[in-house]
């Protein structure tokens, strides 16, 4: 059975997903670093949450490499280990995103998904979503897991209580989830967001409840997570020389750390040392090493209650990402 914290069927309510193919019927390039994919299929007419969509995770196996989609069971608990038992060149590439959003009824239920792109760098491998979004066009065909209507699914991490103030720190791979938050936040919630993003013609118009204020923060050729950094710990009241460095050893590339499962075993518990959170419930997601500093600095030097944050580790620089 699958550990992924995503991904964790209960065996009395049989498959408590969609796992369907899809088609792309819309392709839209919104910014030189992202592009807005609309998918479709009668099985989307059983995709579903409980409450709003928030930054509500979902799977994507990618095509083979000769352009076929894995053939995998449409229902059953041995989803995975059927797919992880296909050869590699029959298997795909399975990823997570984010759901943007969803539009339309019934049959004519449609997913849409942003992804992020980048030029390729020489001598790196380019990896399969970059290759396939930057190609993408009307017709081609997606398998996508996504949560089933009256199941519980898993892949949702904001969850601050109704009094916190909200802040959202994030690099361009976790705007689409800071946009769906941002969408459905109800109308009397405060706070502020705090986006990288590679360039200003990557800033987008984005939903949000008047009390809370959007920072868009485009690197234009600054080192990555430096602008994030400064940003949110000016919003503590810290100065943004205080900040720790973190070596590349000590970071987990699949860094995750929220009030209910924690990627290295951690048991999770209040730390102890003052509160500076005041109210302050913190999302924090985007490249590993980025969010590992910020991680240390709020929970181990400024002592915010990490039943009050979310760090999330949505990639690592120079590490191809699986699942």
């Amino acid at each position: 059975m699958t550990t992924d914290p995503d991904l964790d069927p209960d065996p009395d309510l049989g498959l408590p997903l969609v796992l369907g193919e899809v088609e792309v019927v819309a392709v839209e390039r919104l910014s030189p670093s992202f592009v807005r994919v609309e998918l479709g299929a009668p099985c989307l007419a059983e995709m579903g949450v409980d409450g709003s969509w928030l930054d509500q995770r979902f799977k994507v196996i990618f095509p083979c490499d000769d352009g076929s989609l894995p053939q995998l069971p449409m229902a059953g608990l041995d989803w995975w280990e059927a797919w992880q038992a296909l050869p590699e060149e029959e298997r795909g590439s399975m990823r997570t995103y984010t759901v943007r959003d969803v539009v339309g009824v019934g049959e004519h239920r449609r997913l849409v998904v942003d992804i992020v792109l980048h030029d390729p760098v020489a001598g790196e491998p380019d990896g399969p979503g970059n290759r396939w979004a930057t190609a993408a066009s009307e017709g081609d065909r997606l398998l996508v897991l996504v949560p089933r209507r009256g199941h519980e699914f898993g892949g949702r991490e904001f969850a601050p209580a109704p009094t916190d103030r909200v802040l959202l720190v994030a690099d361009e791979t976790a705007v689409p989830a800071v946009a769906g938050i941002l969408r459905d936040l109800g109308p009397e919630a405060a706070g502020c967001a705090l986006l990288e993003v590679p360039t200003s013609a990557d800033v987008q118009a984005l939903e949000a409840p008047a009390g809370v204020e959007v920072h868009w923060l485009p690197r234009d050729g600054a080192p990555r997570g430096d602008l994030l950094h400064a940003a949110t710990v000016a919003r503590l009241g810290v100065d943004p020389r205080e900040l720790p460095e973190v070596d590349d050893e000590e970071v987990d590339p699949n860094v995750w750390e929220t009030p209910v499962y924690s990627s290295s075993g951690e048991q999770i518990a209040p730390d102890p040392g003052v509160d500076v959170r005041d109210g302050l419930y913190a999302w924090i997601a985007g490249e590993s090493k980025v969010v590992t500093g910020l991680r240390r600095h709020l929970v181990r030097e400024r002592g915010v209650d990490r039943r009050q944050v979310a760090f999330m580790g949505y990639w690592r620089e120079g590490v191809s990402m699986r699942g």
